[in-house]
């Protein structure tokens, strides 16, 4: 049985984003995305855990990991400096309960009716000219585009389309019903590739889609929901999108 595990720590808002500034890890206006996906590596190396969410300084962050919380709670004694141990919130104090790690359920049978909450960057990837890195564009502009002479097109019937093809995609899940509780376009910090000709990796910022959305889905396979879960919906899930929040239904299949 493949260790399954959800992990919670509560970053310090204020220690992480001055420790963030410092490492030049921080778009103007961005969130922390690419900042915690750094700290994270930083601490727990291959064994990063990932998905991962951060709503905000209050719920902190989780994230699935199949690391055990021995793994993980030696990772962040052994690899965590003083200073980014203290913004991460991985020791408990008076006003932080630590880094918290428990078993969460990866396989669900199929049939089953989930509620969710998930955070995803809606976004289609196209090849360039046959060239192995392609392009992006936000898929509602993506749809706007195809569709010239509609006039009203909803971005959150847009993006929900977009959601239940990652869902249906491989068999895992069937969306039932889904709303968009959150919308903003978010800039983002990425690093360019390599030159490989001594240039080091460059930051970049992009603006892009940021959609949070609440519903309810129905589990199609076993294997496939539970691939799903370890691996998040959507790209851009190393930075904060994409892990699959579940709780119970409230509708019936």
């Amino acid at each position: 049985m493949t260790t399954f595990n959800l992990m919670h720590c509560q970053p310090d808002s204020r220690k992480f984003v001055l420790w963030a500034e410092r490492q030049g890890w921080l778009p103007a206006g961005g969130d922390l995305g690419y900042a915690l996906h750094a700290a994270l590596h930083r601490v727990f190396g291959e064994g990063v855990p990932k998905p991962f969410y951060y709503r905000d300084a209050r719920a902190g962050l989780l994230a699935y990991t199949r690391s055990s919380a021995e793994e993980l709670h030696e990772a962040a004694a052994m690899c965590a400096a003083p200073n980014l141990a203290d913004a991460l919130g991985l020791d408990a104090g008076p006003r932080c309960p630590g880094l918290g790690v428990r078993a969460f359920p990866l396989r669900w049978n199929a049939g089953r009716v989930l509620g969710f909450d998930v955070r995803v960057r809606p976004m289609r990837r196209y090849k360039a000219d046959d060239r192995e890195n392609g392009t992006e564009r936000d898929a509602f502009r993506e749809y706007e585009a195809r569709l010239e002479d509609e006039k009203n097109v909803a971005r959150e019937a847009v993006y929900a389309r977009w959601l239940a093809e990652q869902f249906g995609t491989t068999g895992a899940a069937t969306l039932l019903e889904a709303r968009m509780t959150r919308f903003q376009l978010t800039p983002v910090l990425r690093r360019t590739q390599s030159s490989g000709q001594g240039g080091g990796r460059k930051p970049r910022t992009i603006a892009g889609p940021d959609a949070t959305f609440s519903g309810h889905l129905r589990v199609e396979d076993t294997d496939a929901f539970a691939r799903l879960l370890m691996r998040g919906v959507g790209r851009h899930r190393a930075f904060g999108f994409g892990m699959l929040l579940l709780k119970p239904a409230s509708i019936s299949a």
